[in-house]
């Protein structure tokens, strides 16, 4: 792999700086001395844990680095968390003998090389993703006062018989209110509720 791509790259006007790794561990990944680079080629062929502490190594020493991912090939699973995880360009081992050195340049001057039809599910899923999110935030501006009081004592972490003491009611209708939080919410247990609310805090603060 290493001399064929010093092959491809040859006249390129890259300097390449080529390095076999001796472990594919991630421990071991995430300690490797990495020469600092604007662009970084990372061959894929071990586990996808590997591959992600690898580039988070990459990124940590160089954190405006540009990481094109090459592997036998990507699954849509897979494409999406390396492209969450800051990779720039995904090429298949037979594609990047056409397509490498046309790649490295695009990449060098801030674009991606990633399939069109890739690229377009993944920005889908993040708009998806956002949305959802969007819509539970919206859940809150719709919760009744009484609603809003059942859910302020969760994020004390009161337990039903204490939130009935507090606002007067029946522990049936703590439950009751309880059951609806969770629906407005998009979540199945109380734990979620209150991670998913102390989240969105964080984020608008």
């Amino acid at each position: 792999m290493l001399a064929d791509f010093s092959r491809l790259l040859e006249g390129s006007g890259f300097r390449l700086i080529l390095k076999q790794l001796e472990s594919m561990l991630a421990p071991d990944l995430r300690r490797l001395s990495i020469p600092k680079a604007l662009l970084y080629v990372v061959d894929a062929h071990a586990s996808q844990p590997a591959t992600s502490a690898l580039m988070n190594n990459v990124f940590e020493q160089s954190p405006g680095a540009r990481v094109m991912v090459v592997a036998d090939k990507f699954s849509a699973n897979e494409s999406h968390s390396l492209l969450q995880h800051g990779a720039k360009g995904l090429l298949t081992y037979a594609e990047a003998g056409q397509q490498l050195s046309r790649a490295l340049p695009q990449m060098a001057s801030g674009g991606f090389w990633v399939p069109r039809a890739t690229l377009s599910e993944f920005v889908d899923s993040i708009l998806n993703s956002s949305r959802a999110r969007r819509l539970k935030v919206d859940a809150a501006s719709d919760l009744s006062r009484r609603e809003r009081e059942v859910l302020d004592a969760l994020l004390e972490n009161l337990a039903n018989k204490e939130i009935a003491s507090r606002l007067n009611i029946s522990e049936r209708t703590v439950k009751f209110h309880v059951s609806n939080l969770l629906s407005k919410f998009g979540v199945r247990r109380r734990a979620d509720l209150i991670l998913l609310c102390f989240q969105q805090r964080q984020t608008v603060t």
